[in-house]
């Protein structure tokens, strides 16, 4: 059976808060971003520059500094052993570039020292992957069809999903305390520089915690759905 409910009911206003929120952490990362990322440092070391330092320092020669044409898609990619820098990022001589090259880092020393968050959020992104792109189909073929295993399962799968999602948390945060602490010892910023990357490191920060809010919100929704056609 076919519920319009589905798609325009209540339970979207359990979704508002995180909604608010993930705008609110787009708007802070933005804004620090486009004002940091014209703030030169005296260092003037570029992004580039940071990144391999930082990985020369820890020992991890094997890892490789690319440009990687997306703003804002800077990224470690454990599997490659190479960190992926946004042109802005790699090039740039900015109090912005040294903070997210640093934070990238801050990833592949991570991986070096098995920091077990993200070694644990590694061995099951392949699996929480696969069960969130069908979690949705599931669960809506059990709303439609009245089969209530397909929404169970379907739960189950995004809840796979929140998991991981809790677990990236503390990944991100760690990074970002370790790219702090060597960007001050190793004195790649200084003073008002090391402030401002924190704020920019902070701002990506929270759009990490919106997006847990949000995986958060949307499983109490698709339960409180459950109970409801279930119960009918």
């Amino acid at each position: 059976m076919f519920y319009p409910g589905f798609y325009f009911d209540s339970t979207y206003l359990l979704l508002l808060p995180a909604i608010i929120i993930a705008f609110w952490a787009q708007f802070k990362i933005d804004n620090a971003y486009k004002k940091y990322k014209n703030v030169r440092t005296a260092s003037g070391v570029t992004g580039s520059e940071v990144a391999r330092s930082i990985l020369d320092g820890a020992g991890l020669f094997d890892v490789s500094v690319e440009r990687y044409n997306k703003q804002l898609g800077d990224h470690y990619d454990p599997s490659s052993r190479v960190i992926r820098l946004s042109p802005e990022v790699y090039d740039g001589a900015t109090v912005a570039a040294a903070g997210i090259a640093a934070h990238e880092c801050g990833h592949a020393i991570q991986h070096q020292t098995h920091y077990s968050p993200l070694v644990l959020r590694t061995k099951i992104a392949p699996v929480v992957n696969i069960g969130s792109n069908l979690s949705i189909w599931l669960f809506m073929i059990g709303i439609f069809f009245g089969f209530p295993l397909f929404t169970k399962i379907g739960i189950i799968f995004f809840g796979g999903a929140v998991i991981y999602q809790l677990i990236t948390l503390p990944v991100e945060f760690n990074a970002s305390t370790r790219a702090l602490s060597i960007l001050k010892t190793r004195t790649f910023l200084y003073g008002d520089e090391l402030k401002g990357a924190q704020k920019v490191l902070n701002a990506a920060a929270m759009t990490y915690v919106a997006a847990t809010l949000m995986a958060i919100s949307q499983l109490i929704r698709l339960i409180a759905l459950n109970n409801r056609y279930n119960d009918n």
